[in-house]
């Protein structure tokens, strides 16, 4: 069907669009709804046990479950369902994507190397307006406060690494102790066991990738919600219609009235009936706001709710059923298809939590506070599901000693409930300064916003954080190690930034040594590396001084990240000029955004030699681009488009796959180099496909400035690339503190020397790599 005849048919638009709502509102129960759908399973058990098991009477259960009605209505309902969904980043969600938001429209961020170019991006834009609010100019003004701003980020994403551990302990856990209900002589240690298995296998087949099951997840999800809803609604009707009278809030007054402080202290395991809500939120770029929404009100809402209401109906005649009360609440005939139902739905949810992890962990490495990793992309067709070996070995370690150590639902409860907490109790901050400064709301409609919901979830809050001697502590020591981490890596890396910054090569002095540089310019492109957006790196100065010889046309690539989820590629290549024409030195900044995925697709050299002409053309025809040969010093930058330049008509492009060089150019590359090579790619013949040669196009009235600049190009990329990249070691000086000695020298190099290498992370072929030494001392 045409744009046409649509664009007639509006209510056919309409129906075509409610119908890809629906469809992904379907989709959305695998990924978004596994953990919050799965609380059933452990909260009345969390909640009674303790302080309030001698209130253990039908009117605390009334009071529960009012409490517990009331919790979801009021967290994920109202809050997440109706208000922080529309604080998306251009369509992403989480704490990362809040945090970007208010990084462009105020001056909050501390990535360096930023520009000003980074601000013309499309989404950069997207939903950008002037704000004069003096607490944003305060903000501004104090680079304490934007610290603090970003460590409150990285707290919260600390704590959803810290759920990563403990999703699945307590959700796996509380799904197998159904056989302890089923077979009352069968062991805790046999139970733990076939946990402990199930947790292998969910790591073991994480590199597999959650697209090849995905078609799976939603039927699970959606067949243990209706599986609850009947349950509960069973439940209600057989043990006592009367539950439905504790939806009254008057049930909350009389359960704190009997229970006093031991009622605030339940609060702990309350909270466990939204935990997962966060999800919502965090995975809102698979999906969108009204599916989200859809799929919430409709099914997720009812099924909780009634679900819970059955439990509480059923414990108000069984008092003694608590510690096993799901279970102890399904009738004997449908038994083992529920237990069956609710394990595969626990792995469900802990896949989601996992993957959530891992997508974490990524933004962290983008705003430069984790160790480089290796990030593999296991759909090519759902963008964003990715897969780290290093961090999922590590959640497994984590995961299998918490399961074997604490061997209590409980204690593990009371941990993962405070990590929850944090996370909501961080969100909430971080929606009142969106409202301020990307809304533009009052004030007094941000602080009421605030008061109300951290009101709310102080009370929660507090009662976790007494029960840190109880379990909780392990949420905290998880977090503080993954911090401890990021902000090593995070002051090493900025440290090191600045001593490149402040030990920049001087441009004049490039200038003064003439377009050979004076050292002998050898056929080939360098492809110079560094952090550095302006500016030549000190580690070309290092390399020409030891080894005075350098390739005819050299080009310095920086890699950055930029506060926006995704760039296009339209978007990505920066392209600028160092000096004059004759010296053949170019500037090349790709942009990524901190969902972005660097994929290792083969032909950055093509792409970049393609954009490198391109430039070359524009500069040409742009006099703003052009400048005096004897006057440019670090000339002014264009966005390349990478479609354009790949359709454009400045090269020819014609499929290779030879990778030896051209018989007709001479190689920079020595015979027995050349023949490394040829063994390099008798090894890996997947190279093969990746050649390309470029000629000129058979334009008349082609400058012939540009024509020679163009030839020379295409030459040096046929007698072959050279990646350089400095093979840093960072010592802190004599002079420096004893805390900053152990953190640059330790922690730092102990970090640097058991992440990915540079090289690694930005895929360059090692046989191409050249490393350059350098000690800095910052």
């Amino acid at each position: 069907m045409d744009a046409e005849s649509l664009s007639r048919n509006p209510s056919q638009v309409s129906w075509i669009s409610f119908s890809r709502h629906l469809i992904l509102a379907y989709q959305s129960f695998g990924v978004v709804y596994g953990d919050l759908s799965t609380s059933p399973l452990y909260v009345y058990k969390n909640t009674f046990i303790g302080k309030l098991e001698k209130h253990q009477n039908p009117d605390a259960i009334f009071g529960a479950f009012s409490l517990i009605f009331w919790t979801l209505t009021l967290i994920p309902l109202i809050k997440y369902v109706l208000i922080v969904l529309s604080a998306a980043d251009n369509g992403e969600g989480g704490t990362f994507a809040l945090y970007s938001l208010l990084c462009r429209h105020a001056k909050l961020s501390l990535l360096p190397n930023q520009q000003a170019a980074d601000e013309e991006l499309s989404a950069y834009k997207c939903g950008q307006y002037p704000s004069s609010s003096p607490l944003k100019r305060f903000i501004e003004k104090h680079r304490k406060l934007r610290i603090a701003l970003l460590t409150v980020v990285l707290v919260g994403a600390c704590m959803v690494i810290g759920d990563g551990v403990l999703t699945p302990v307590i959700s796996v856990t509380s799904s197998v102790s159904g056989l302890e209900a089923a077979h009352s002589n069968l062991a805790q240690g046999e139970v733990l066991v076939i946990s402990c298995v199930i947790l292998v296998g969910l790591f073991a087949l994480q590199h597999v990738g959650t697209h090849r099951l995905a078609f799976a997840f939603a039927p699970i999800v959606l067949i243990w919600l209706v599986s609850i809803f009947f349950i509960g609604l069973y439940n209600t009707i057989h043990w006592n219609p009367k539950i439905i009278s504790a939806i009254s809030p008057h049930y909350i007054i009389t359960f704190f009235k009997e229970t006093g402080t031991d009622g605030w202290i339940s609060l702990g395991g309350v909270l466990l009936s939204i935990t997962g809500t966060e999800a919502m939120f965090a995975d809102l770029g698979h999906f969108t706001a009204m599916s989200i929404r859809l799929a919430f009100i409709t099914i997720v809402y009812p099924c909780l709710v009634v679900q819970y209401m059955g439990q509480a109906a059923f414990l108000s005649k069984n008092i003694s059923s608590i510690p096993n009360s799901f279970y102890d609440s399904i009738p004997d005939p449908v038994f083992w298809p529920v237990f069956i139902i609710a394990t595969l739905a626990a792995i469900v949810a802990s896949q989601a939590i996992i993957t959530a992890t891992f997508s974490i962990i990524k933004q962290c490495h983008a705003l430069g506070c984790f160790p480089r990793i290796k990030v593999v992309h296991t759909s090519k067709h759902i963008y964003g599901q990715i897969y780290i070996p290093e961090i999922n070995w590590i959640l497994m370690i984590l995961t299998l000693a918490i399961a074997i150590g604490f061997q209590d639902t409980t204690l593990v409860g009371n941990a993962y409930g405070l990590a929850c907490m944090t996370v909501m109790f961080i969100t909430t901050f971080l929606m009142a300064l969106v409202t301020m400064f990307v809304w533009q709301r009052s004030v007094f409609f941000a602080a009421a916003f605030l008061i109300f919901f951290w009101f709310i979830e102080g009370l929660y809050l507090s009662a976790a954080i007494f029960k840190i001697p109880q379990g909780g502590w392990i949420s905290l020591l998880l977090s503080f190690i993954f911090l401890v981490v990021m902000f090593v890596w995070h002051y090493g890396t900025r440290r090191k930034y600045n001593f490149d910054l402040h030990n920049k090569v001087s441009l004049k002095w490039l200038l003064g040594l003439g377009p050979s540089l004076g050292i002998v310019r050898v056929p080939g492109i360098g492809l110079v590396y560094s952090e550095l957006a302006t500016g030549v790196p000190a580690i070309f100065s290092h390399f020409v001084t030891n080894l005075p010889a350098f390739h005819n046309v050299v080009v310095f690539v920086c890699m950055k990240s930029v506060p926006v989820p995704f760039v296009s590629p339209e978007e990505r290549f920066l392209i600028g000029r160092i000096c004059p024409r004759p010296y053949r030195m170019y500037r090349c900044i790709v942009r990524y955004g901190y969902k972005d995925i660097q994929r290792d697709d083969g032909n950055f050299e093509d792409i970049l030699i393609q954009s490198i002409a391109e430039f070359i053309q524009m500069e040409a025809v742009d006099p703003q681009l052009s400048s005096s040969d004897s006057t440019s010093l670090d000339g002014r930058m264009a966005v390349i488009s990478t479609r354009t330049a790949q359709s454009s008509s400045s090269l020819v492009v014609s499929a290779h796959d030879s990778t030896g060089s051209s018989n007709s150019i001479k190689s920079s590359k020595s015979l027995t180099l050349q023949s490394l090579q040829s063994a390099y790619v008798d090894e890996n013949p997947q190279l093969l496909t990746h050649q390309v040669r470029f000629q000129l196009p058979s334009t008349p009235g082609l400058n012939p400035s540009v024509r020679e600049e163009l030839l020379d190009l295409i030459q040096a990329k046929e007698a072959g690339v050279a990646y350089i990249m400095g093979h840093s070691y960072v010592k802190a000086r004599r002079s420096s503190s004893f805390l900053k000695k152990v953190i640059i020298d330790i922690g730092y190099s102990f970090l640097r020397k058991n992440c990915r290498g540079p090289s690694v992370a930005l895929n360059i072929p090692h046989i191409s790599l050249i490393e350059v030494g350098m000690i800095y001392y910052v």
